[in-house]
């Protein structure tokens, strides 16, 4: 075929891109093409967001493409846009929130309305999510283990490498990059490049002893690759390749248990997965605290604060923290949740609020009762108080294993509130 119009949206990236590849051998042109829609990050991810389009409009120009800017509805202006030119087809990474599949399910319905064909392709998660089915029935694994059994043992696609041209149209405008000011992000750089980079250094530093470190809340031993994962700049299918059995594997295999969830389960994000009759307290000021960090307990608040400076969190932290707010507060989830997901880098609908059900007790943890004592978490993964200390300097000073209790310090010792709630 002539032109093809490849709709990038979580996939932000030229290596191992299926949509990209297949567009590449199929057709004499190819466009790729962002629509910056009303409803794109803000904050911290707005500045990862524009990074990592500037940094894919360079990687396309290296090999004679470009990246068609376009704003407005994504549908309406991906069709305009194929009009044009005119496009014979549309190809996307396929998604699973909600939002995604309404957007892709328009879209192909106004494809076959002028006459383009629609095609989806993988590349969001490693397995498909509607690849795998229960032996059992039903349309997705509600369980981790056997779908880690399964999920194990599927085969996977064939690995690609970025093409060596992306024949454009000639004459075609390429439209603006976004250039609103925007928050800095913190430790991360966006774009595929930077993404590579840490990748990079993370396998040839920091893998190996990923099982030992991955919970020690103050090492610098986790990968931090969430962020590029949920924008697509790298293909996790290549980030699994690299990276062996392991630990490791088993936390990508857990994304994407939460992608074949959300599939099936679309409003992960507003209903309980598993109704089990909790309720939960109307409290506006302790959810304040909570995401102030000012609860008065030491390993919470410093999770807490690290989200607000960085724009990220440690995943034990994100645990505790989690389950501090739905355990001991009885605050809702759906509140704990949207605080992550306006503040995170890497907060995606899949892992952001599967895992906050799994802790609320309400998703697919096979133990809903399950508590997690703050206290307990802070003197094993913390055990000396250098992460509480690093985004708590009001308790620099306290001393030894008190650190995890400055509710026991005599009054006026500390500017540190006392717990919301009896930690005894």
């Amino acid at each position: 075929m002539d032109t093809v119009i490849v709709l990038f949206n979580r996939d932000l990236r030229v290596h191992d891109h299926p949509a990209l590849a297949a567009a590449c051998a199929n057709a004499r042109h190819v466009v790729p093409l962002f629509v910056v829609d009303p409803g794109m990050p803000s904050g911290r991810r707005a500045g990862f967001l524009i990074e990592s389009l500037a940094d894919l409009r360079e990687s396309l120009r290296m090999r004679g493409g470009e990246l068609v800017v376009r704003w407005g509805d994504p549908v309406a202006e991906t069709i305009r846009l194929g009009r044009e030119l005119p496009a014979q087809a549309v190809y996307v990474s396929a998604d699973v929130s909600a939002l995604a599949r309404s957007r892709e399910r328009r879209l192909a319905e106004e494809c076959e309305r002028h006459r383009m064909g629609f095609r989806r392709f993988p590349g969001v998660t490693i397995v498909p999510p509607d690849a795998l089915r229960p032996f059992g029935g039903g349309d997705h694994y509600r369980v981790f283990t056997p779908y880690w059994r399964v999920w194990s043992g599927h085969g996977r696609r064939e690995i690609l490498e970025p093409p060596l041209t992306v024949p454009v149209p000639m004459g075609l405008a390429a439209g603006p990059l976004l250039t609103a000011r925007h928050e800095p992000h913190g430790l991360f750089r966006g774009g595929e490049t930077a993404a590579r980079e840490r990748m990079e250094r993370w396998l040839k530093h920091r893998a190996g002893d990923y099982a030992d470190g991955r919970d020690d809340l103050a090492g610098n031993r986790t990968s931090r690759l969430s962020p590029y994962l949920r924008f697509g700049c790298l293909s996790p299918l290549e980030l699994e390749s690299l990276s062996g059995d392991g630990d490791f594997v088993r936390q990508l295999c857990w994304r994407d248990f939460f992608h074949q969830v959300t599939l099936a389960f679309p409003r992960i994000n507003r209903d309980d997965y598993r109704a089990r009759g909790q309720r939960w307290r109307d409290d506006e000021d302790a959810a304040r605290a909570w995401k102030e960090g000012r609860t008065g307990v030491p390993i919470v608040d410093a999770a807490m604060r690290q989200l607000l400076a960085e724009g990220w969190m440690h995943n034990r932290a994100r645990m505790v923290a989690a389950s501090f707010l739905v355990r001991r507060l009885r605050v809702d989830w759906r509140v704990g949740a949207e605080h992550f997901s306006d503040l995170l880098l890497d907060g995606d609908v899949p892992d952001n609020y599967g895992n906050w059900q799994w802790v609320a007790g309400t998703g697919n943890d096979t133990r809903p009762n399950r508590i997690i004592n703050p206290v307990r978490q802070a003197r094993r993964f913390d055990p000396d108080g250098e992460y509480i200390r690093r985004y708590l300097p009001e308790l620099g000073t306290v001393p030894g294993r008190l650190i995890h209790e400055p509710w026991r310090l005599p009054t006026g010792i500390r500017d540190y509130p006392p717990p919301l709630v009896s930690m005894g």
